[in-house]
C-alpha cells in the first residue's frame, strides 16, 4: 500500500476531502491511452473536494509500460496494489508466440486475415471461459480488498474504469456489499465491440447479463464518447437514459513539453498510438503512393513518423511501402516524449478503425492532437463523431478510408502550404480549451457530489 495515512480524514488546502474508491486495472506503470483518463481524474479531483483511493493490480501484464507516469501520481494519493493472475503467458506458449509479445495488437485482425488452428482454439477458450475478460481472476481478491479500503478510509463513493470490464463487476459487487453510490466509467462499449471476442450463445448470454446488471445497478454511467451511451441504450431499452452522462476525453496542457517551433527539413506527419487489424495505414499509403507517382509530392521531402505499437500485418505494410525510406518507426515511448513528437510535426495523422462502430468512435488521442494545434489528416467516416469534432474545432480535414483521392488532396494541401511557409494555426481555441482534463475531473466531481 502506497501513502498510508494515519488519520481517517485527508485534508487538501485546509478542507477535509470526501473519499472516493477508484477501481482501475490500467494505472501507472501501465502506459497507453487507457491509463490517462483515470490518472488525470486523480490528479484534479482533490481540487473539487474528492480524495482518490486507488485499487489496482501489482503485477499487471500491460500491453505498454510507461514508468514515467508513476511520477504523475500525486503524493497524497492512496494506492493499493494487489496481485492478479492473467493467462497471457499460457496463450503465448500455446500459440507459439515469444514471451512478452503484445497480445492486443496481434489478436485483433481484419476480417480478411486468416488465423491458425492454435489461435482459433485459443480464441475459443478466451471467448468461452474468460467472461467478461481475461482479468476476471482478479474479481474476488479485489472485492475483498475494496471492502477493507472502504472501512479503513470511510469511503463515500465508488468509481470504476472499464475496460477491462472486470473492474465494473468488482465495483458492482462492492456496491452490493457496501450500498455506496457508484459511478461506472466506460472508455469503450462492452459486448459486441470491435475488440470483444466472438462468443457462442451461452457465454454471450452470460456476458450480456453481466453488462446489463452493471448498467442497471450503477447510480450513474460515465461515458468517454456518446456512442457508448447509444450502444448501451440500444441493447437494453429498459435502462434509464438519464443515468448516462457523457464526459469526453481530453488533454492536459501541463503534459506538453517545451518544444522549439522551427521549420522541419522535411514535411513531417506523425501518428501516435497502436495500429492493428482494421486500424491501419493502407489507405493513407495508397494516397501517398499516388501523389509520388504523379509527381505531386517529392518523396525526399516527406517524413512519415509512426510512434507506438504495431501488429505484424502493419509492420509488413511499412516494409513493403515503395517509399519506406520516408517512414520512421519509433517504438512506444514515454507519454510526454510522444507529445513532443506531435508538437515537432507539421501535420498529424488520425486513423479510425473500419468497423460498424466507426461513426461513433472518438479515440482519446484526437484531443491531444487538438491540444497540439497542428492540422489533422483524419481517415474516418463522414457524418461521424470525429468529423463533427474536427469541423467544430477547425482542427483539420476528414476523408473516408475508401476516398484515396480525397486523402491525397488533403495531404497535398498541407504539404503545399508547408512548402510555401503557409501552415498556420486557425483552430477554434475556445472549444478546444473545454477539453482540458481539468474540466473532465470537475464534471466527475459534480456528479459525485450529486449522488452522495
Amino acid at each position: 500500500m502506497e501513502n498510508i495515512w494515519s488519520v481517517a480524514e485527508i485534508i487538501y488546502i485546509g478542507k477535509i476531502l470526501k473519499k472516493l474508491l477508484i477501481i482501475a486495472y490500467y494505472f501507472p506503470p501501465s502506459g497507453g491511452p487507457g491509463v490517462q483518463r483515470v490518472l488525470k481524474h486523480i490528479k484534479y479531483l482533490p481540487e473539487f473536494g474528492w480524495q482518490p483511493i486507488v485499487l489496482t493490480v501489482s503485477n499487471g501484464q500491460f500491453p505498454a509500460r510507461d514508468e514515467s507516469l508513476l511520477k504523475q501520481i500525486p503524493e497524497s494519493t492512496i494506492v493499493s496494489r494487489i496481485p492478479i493472475y492473467e493467462p497471457y503467458d499460457l496463450y503465448r506458449f500455446f500459440t507459439g508466440k515469444k514471451p512478452g509479445t503484445a497480445i492486443d495488437v496481434n489478436v485483433i485482425k481484419k476480417d480478411s486475415q486468416k488465423i491458425g488452428f492454435k489461435e482459433k482454439i485459443a480464441e475459443f477458450i478466451r471467448a468461452t471461459l474468460f467472461i467478461p475478460d481475461a482479468r476476471v481472476a482478479w474479481l474476488f481478491n479485489a472485492v475483498k480488498q475494496g471492502m477493507k479500503l472502504i472501512q479503513e478510509y470511510d469511503v463515500e463513493a465508488i468509481y470504476s474504469s472499464s475496460p477491462p470490464y472486470t473492474c465494473s463487476l468488482i465495483a458492482r459487487n462492492i456496491k452490493r456489499k457496501s450500498n455506496l453510490p457508484w459511478i461506472s466509467g466506460f472508455r469503450d462499449p462492452w459486448t459486441g465491440f470491435i475488440s470483444s471476442p466472438k462468443r457462442w450463445f451461452l457465454p454471450a448470454m452470460v456476458d450480456k447479463a453481466m453488462e446489463h446488471s452493471v448498467f442497471k445497478e450503477s447510480d450513474l454511467v460515465e461515458a468517454a464518447w456518446k456512442g457508448i451511451i447509444k450502444d448501451a441504450l440500444g441493447k437494453f431499452p429498459d435502462l434509464n437514459p438519464d443515468k448516462f452522462i457523457h464526459i469526453p476525453n481530453g488533454f492536459d496542457s501541463s503534459d506538453f513539453p517545451e518544444v522549439e517551433q522551427k521549420r522541419n527539413s522535411k514535411f513531417t506527419v506523425t501518428y501516435t498510438g497502436s495500429m492493428y487489424g482494421r486500424r491501419n495505414p493502407e489507405s493513407f499509403f495508397k494516397a501517398i503512393d499516388l501523389l509520388i507517382k504523379n509527381g505531386e509530392v517529392d518523396q525526399d521531402k516527406i517524413q512519415l513518423r509512426f510512434v507506438g505499437r504495431f501488429g505484424a500485418e502493419v509492420e509488413e505494410m511499412f516494409d513493403k511501402a515503395a517509399f519506406n525510406n520516408s517512414i520512421e518507426r519509433i517504438s512506444y515511448m514515454a507519454h510526454n516524449e510522444s507529445i513532443g513528437k506531435l508538437l515537432a510535426s507539421d501535420a498529424l495523422l488520425l486513423v479510425v478503425d473500419e468497423s460498424k462502430e466507426s461513426n461513433e468512435i472518438v479515440p482519446g488521442k484526437v484531443y491531444e492532437y487538438l491540444g497540439c494545434k497542428k492540422p489533422i489528416i483524419a481517415i474516418a467516416p463522414h457524418n461521424s463523431a470525429i468529423e463533427d469534432l474536427i469541423i467544430a474545432t477547425n482542427g483539420g480535414r476528414v476523408a473516408h478510408q475508401s476516398e484515396i483521392n480525397r486523402i491525397a488532396e488533403i495531404f497535398k494541401e498541407y504539404y503545399s502550404k508547408w512548402l510555401n511557409n503557409q501552415l498556420i494555426n486557425d483552430y477554434n481555441n475556445e472549444i478546444i480549451n473545454t477539453y482540458e482534463r481539468y474540466e473532465a475531473a470537475k464534471q466527475l466531481a459534480n456528479l459525485l457530489d450529486g449522488i452522495i
